[in-house]
């Protein structure tokens, strides 16, 4: 199988960049299921439903979010209909929508999508790790299993708790993959059981910014330490960044990771 996951889209230039680059993308790469992390698409904070909707018409299988989940009010009854949008999953009992998915793939397979946040410099959420742990019993990868592949997308700031993460369930995941800081990492790998892991994908948006966000309001916080005006997100070109992975289709655990950048201002990368 082969999967592309892709890292938080910031505002209109993430958005516009991967809507129109998807179609192409899953054709050139043959690619049999995309995730993407959308937290940020609606002007840097959260996601609307309009949104949610065109990314899956371009080929989406699944979007998912992070600590600006609810940024949108009108997500709350959107997230509760819409089965391939993901909120993490150590929110607490009772919140809308859910953190854990089977996603049916147009080839009749289906992948287990999960969605956690971290807790180190986070917002103090249930326990991300017992949670992933409990979503995953009931689930058994590759052939004759209940899904050919599992994915775990992890909102996190700390690379160590994301590194924790993906060495606690190397073998049991096909793919651990780090969002939230926006900044791809180079530690793109196969991990020793079989888990492709990747500290964080990076964004989908101008990277001649603050993290997706135009860079003098945002360096002026920093040089006055008062709250300034909103952040607004930044309009140039976007970078797409991501992460390709190939399964084994027996036991669902990956032979190759790979990273993707592809437009804007970074060094191109393009899985072979």
């Amino acid at each position: 199988m082969r999967i592309l996951f892709l890292g938080d889209l910031v505002g209109r230039s993430g958005r516009d960049a991967v809507t129109e680059a998807l179609p192409g993308l899953r054709r050139d790469l043959a690619l049999d299921c995309v995730v993407v992390n959308a937290e940020n698409a609606s002007h840097g904070f959260g996601l609307a439903p309009d949104m949610a909707r065109a990314l899956l018409a371009a080929g989406a299988d699944a979007i998912t979010l992070g600590n600006h989940a609810w940024d949108r009010k009108e997500i709350i009854p959107y997230i509760e209909q819409e089965p391939r949008l993901l909120r993490p999953l150590n929110y607490p009992p009772g919140t809308p929508g859910r953190g854990v998915a089977e996603i049916p793939l147009r080839d009749g397979r289906k992948v287990l999508v999960m969605n956690a946040m971290g807790r180190l410099f986070m917002d103090a959420l249930d326990d991300p790790f017992r949670g992933v742990q409990q979503a995953l019993l009931p689930h058994r990868m590759g052939a004759g299993g209940t899904v050919a592949a599992a994915i775990l997308d992890f909102h996190a700031e700390a690379s160590s708790e994301k590194l924790a993460m993906g060495h606690s369930f190397d073998g049991r995941l096909s793919l651990v993959v780090g969002t939230h800081t926006h900044t791809p990492s180079a530690d793109h790998q196969v991990l020793p059981g079989g888990t492709a892991y990747m500290t964080d994908a990076g964004m989908c948006g101008d990277y001649d910014s603050v993290i997706g966000m135009e860079k003098g309001g945002a360096a002026l916080r920093f040089w006055k330490k008062v709250p300034g005006e909103r952040l607004a997100p930044a309009e140039g070109a976007a970078t797409i960044c991501g992460l390709f992975v190939e399964t084994d289709v027996t036991t669902g655990l990956a032979r190759r990771a790979e990273p993707l950048r592809l437009g804007g201002r970074l060094s191109q990368a393009m899985p072979a």
